[in-house]
């Protein structure tokens, strides 16, 4: 090859690597499911972390939930409470919705894919609740922008298509809080390799719900005595009891209050 020379990479190959890269990030991080229960829907993770969380609210009825790194998947969500609160502003409430953030956010992830040196190693999932479970959006994006409609269920991170296999042969529409929980823990436990499944402590764990039954802002934290009582309850039928704790949000929805310390470079 002549001196000087510059090197050639296709298209189609510059693609394929970045892909493969952004894929590889997210396989490292750890799961995070997000199901449809008859009051709403539920986000649970694998987080032993209590600083710096996977699972957020952006709006009165939209959450965030994401896999990869989190410097990356963190700026994404700052941007969306941003987008959220001036449309909200400079509009009406009613018309911050989950379709436009997750528009706003493949055009984010679609730009990043196409022009930057690297791609995000994030999968996001944004979703609001309705008044019915007819009303429930979610959506799915991957690093590259694309946005999936999903319904039901979906799972991100290590595992995801075993964790999805799962939730096709056990989730059914109308399941109360306490069993979707239950089956989220127990699919997040599984061996992806047959082996012995381990066992998720609550402390191991973040839950968060939108519950279509609280007033306005509809996010809440599941966690402490709840959450252990949501998980060992005989009852199947034990859901969030009503009221509002909004001490619970305030980090999620102020970026002045995470930590700053947090590590970006590590998938989570």
């Amino acid at each position: 090859m002549t001196a000087g020379m510059p090197f050639y990479v296709s298209p189609e190959q510059l693609m394929k690597d970045r892909a493969d890269f952004a894929r590889k990030g997210i396989a490292r991080g750890r799961s995070v499911v997000v199901m449809q229960y008859d009051g709403g829907i539920a986000f649970v993770a694998e987080n032993p972390s209590r600083a710096l969380h996977k699972v957020s609210e952006i709006y009165d009825r939209i959450a965030f939930a994401a896999v990869g790194k989190y410097n990356e998947f963190e700026n994404l969500r700052v941007a969306g409470v941003r987008y959220a609160d001036l449309r909200g502003y400079s509009y009406d409430r009613s018309d911050v919705t989950a379709r436009g953030l997750a528009n706003a956010y493949a055009q984010t992830l679609g730009t990043v894919f196409t022009q930057e040196s690297k791609p995000y190693e994030v999968e996001i999932v944004v979703a609001e609740v309705g008044a019915t479970v007819e009303g429930d959006q979610v959506y799915r994006l991957t690093y590259d922008g694309s946005v999936a409609d999903e319904q039901g269920f979906v799972a991100m991170g290590g595992g995801a298509e075993q964790i999805e296999a799962g939730l096709r042969e056990a989730w059914r529409p109308g399941m109360h809080l306490g069993e979707v929980l239950a089956l989220a823990v127990r699919l997040l436990g599984a061996d992806p390799n047959g082996g012995e499944a381990r066992s998720l402590a609550p402390e191991q764990l973040e839950v968060a719900v939108l519950d279509r039954h609280r007033p306005r802002r509809r996010f809440r934290r599941v966690q402490g005595e709840l959450l252990e009582r949501l998980l060992s309850a005989d009852d199947p039928t034990a859901d969030v009891p009503a009221g509002d704790d909004d001490s619970t949000r305030s980090a999620t929805t102020n970026p002045q209050t995470q930590r700053p310390e947090a590590d970006g470079g590590t998938p989570a």
